[in-house]
């Protein structure tokens, strides 16, 4: 299973796309490892530095629709390869969730409200994530501050996630 902690990286703005998430022009990339320098590229949202915000960053907390654009799963391998295998978000795009899902990885919905607390309690602030699957929470930290949040997944994507993903999976089924 893939590791789903490490230090957030707050995206304060909805509809990112995954022509933002990787740029079009790499999706002829041989590898996914070819991917890594180009994640992010091209987002444009005031105050991100691609090479110094997605240094260290193990996940990402952002608002509505992540994802939305091409159905290509180029975005989450760029996310993978990046060590970004969490994506918590208001809303996604549906096919971008089932991919990041089939990769193994967790695009999980939060409430508008616990996503807008987030924002306001750690964004700007050097904060880290550590997720208790069995329990399903999340923990928060940042210098003495700790906040737990609930999450949950459906029972197909708790399996998809355990067998790290889509094609484990079918290998042990079929």
């Amino acid at each position: 299973m893939k590791n789903f902690k490490g230090k957030v990286l707050f995206l304060d703005r909805s509809d990112i796309n995954t022509d933002e998430i990787i740029p079009a022009k790499y999706l002829t990339e041989n590898t996914k490892e070819d991917l890594k320098p180009f994640l992010l590229e091209d987002l444009e949202l005031e105050g991100f530095n691609q090479k110094e915000d997605l240094r260290g960053a193990g996940v990402i907390i952002t608002r509505e629709n992540f994802g939305c654009g091409s159905s290509r799963e180029h975005a989450p391998w760029a996310l993978e390869v990046n060590g970004i295998n969490l994506v918590l978000a208001v809303s996604f795009a549906r096919i971008f969730r089932q991919n990041m899902y089939n990769c193994g990885m967790m695009a999980v919905e939060l409430p508008q409200e616990t996503i807008d607390s987030l924002f306001v309690r750690f964004s700007g602030k050097e904060t880290f994530l550590e997720t208790d699957m069995e329990k399903g929470i999340f923990i928060f930290r940042s210098g003495s501050d700790e906040v737990s949040v609930p999450f949950t997944n459906s029972g197909f994507d708790k399996e998809l996630v355990e067998a790290n993903g889509w094609v484990e999976f079918a290998d042990s089924r079929y």
